[in-house]
């Protein structure tokens, strides 16, 4: 099968609106975490998330088509516009670039729910009339993204978006990975986005009593592993990867990021929105990932955890973690502590992560963590505070989604054997 490589990256986040940006406040600790500003959460339970801040939608679209796109899908756009530059292409100016060879997956696990809801409450307030924007479909759908990524920089390969929940983007990411190592593509535009701090969306996520109600002090809300976590911080925001046929990439010379060498999908068929206190899903995903890659447990440096400080989640993914590693000293942090949970964007920025660890030799910290729940296993090797320096080589990034979904992608430095 063909290698495949990470030549580009974008990224929209409640951390930064570049890549840069993000990675710099990942590596110093910070949180996104604030009030919320686009609704009046004075009646909800969770009145903070990790709101992206400072987005000029403008700078990527023009203003007379901004009607046509949700927030999602101008998330989508900026991520992937900021990735393809980034890579040195230019599919429109680049005509040496076929144009049917690169194809885009986008992910998203709510879509247009802003538009949903906007469009829903104009109807009831009317007379009954079904005055709905001629937009509003469009505007709405999942795959609409992927889509208009195409349509901007006339990409004629594969097309689609997956929905998984939360495991969305990591799912596009492996899914694109298959597309072009199985010689359907040369390049895949793949990522996620997600803008769903709204009002159904907070207030039903509230009602099912996940959202953390720390709302004295939302920037420590977020805390994985920790006995005192009530529940994750929800995020918005995208990212986006340019992945590459490895000898696509070298003869155009490319700036090669890493490789990614494996994807494990799988399902825990457990329960609607809860986890196996076993960690069947996660072993599952790790297992496969590893075995698709061709490589032991021992190599992987470092787990980007799905971890979102939940109660069940944190414990099942990490014993699901000690059945395939055991005593091996790989390091284990949850980023979320600091973006909050992307939902169907998170495995996007994660592999963002990922990879720029890679780069970097930096293992971000888990921030918020102070008394470790008692129910983890003790020799697990969790990175708490501060950011570790040092060589990382294969990284491991795990994501899950209600409905038992389970994807983990397997990334290692790039080298030429």
């Amino acid at each position: 099968m063909k290698r495949v490589v990470v030549t580009g990256l974008g990224a929209i986040t409640p951390l930064g609106n570049t890549v840069n940006e993000f990675w710099e406040n990942i590596v110093a600790g910070k949180s996104g975490a604030a009030a919320i500003t686009k609704f009046d959460t004075a009646k909800f339970k969770t009145n903070f998330a990790a709101e992206v801040k400072d987005f000029d939608a403008e700078a990527y679209i023009d203003k007379k088509e901004l009607k046509k796109y949700d927030l999602y899908t101008q998330y989508a756009i900026a991520a992937s516009d900021q990735a393809i530059k980034d890579s040195g292409l230019d599919f429109v100016a680049m005509p040496e670039v076929d144009r049917y060879e690169v194809g885009v997956i986008w992910a998203s696990g709510n879509g247009g729910i802003s538009t949903f809801e906007e469009q829903l409450k104009q109807y009831h307030l009317g007379d009954g009339t079904p005055r709905f924007s001629p937009y509003f479909i469009p505007k709405m759908i999942v795959d609409i993204a992927a889509g208009v990524i195409s349509i901007r920089n006339k990409l004629h390969g594969p097309n689609y978006a997956t929905v998984s929940a939360c495991a969305s983007s990591n799912t596009a990411i492996i899914s694109a990975f298959d597309t072009i190592r199985l010689g359907k593509a040369t390049i895949m535009v793949a990522g996620g986005s997600e803008a769903a701090i709204t009002e159904s969306s907070v207030g039903g996520f509230s009602s099912a009593q996940a959202l953390s109600k720390r709302n004295d002090d939302p920037q420590t809300a977020s805390r994985p592993f920790d006995v005192d976590r009530d529940g994750f911080v929800i995020g918005e925001g995208a990212g986006a990867l340019i992945l590459e046929e490895l000898e696509h990439a070298i003869a155009r010379g490319a700036r090669i990021y890493a490789e990614i060498i494996g994807g494990g999908m799988a399902a825990d068929a457990y329960h609607l929105t809860g986890t196996p206190p076993d960690g069947l899903g996660a072993s599952l995903g790790i297992s496969k990932a590893l075995a698709d890659a061709g490589i032991s447990a021992d190599k992987v440096d470092y787990i980007n955890a799905h971890a979102t400080s939940t109660g069940l989640g944190d414990v099942g993914e990490l014993q699901g973690i000690k059945k395939i590693f055991g005593d091996l000293p790989v390091a284990i942090s949850a980023t979320k502590s600091m973006t909050g949970h992307l939902l169907g964007g998170a495995g996007a920025i994660e592999s963002i992560i990922s990879v720029l660890a890679i780069r970097d030799g930096i293992i971000p910290g888990t921030i918020n963590t102070q008394n470790i729940d008692p129910e983890i296993p003790k020799s697990l090797n969790l990175v708490i505070g501060k950011s570790l320096h040092q060589p990382v080589n294969y990284v491991l990034n795990n994501t899950f989604g209600f409905g038992g979904h389970t994807a983990t992608s397997l990334f290692k430095k790039y080298t030429a054997e």
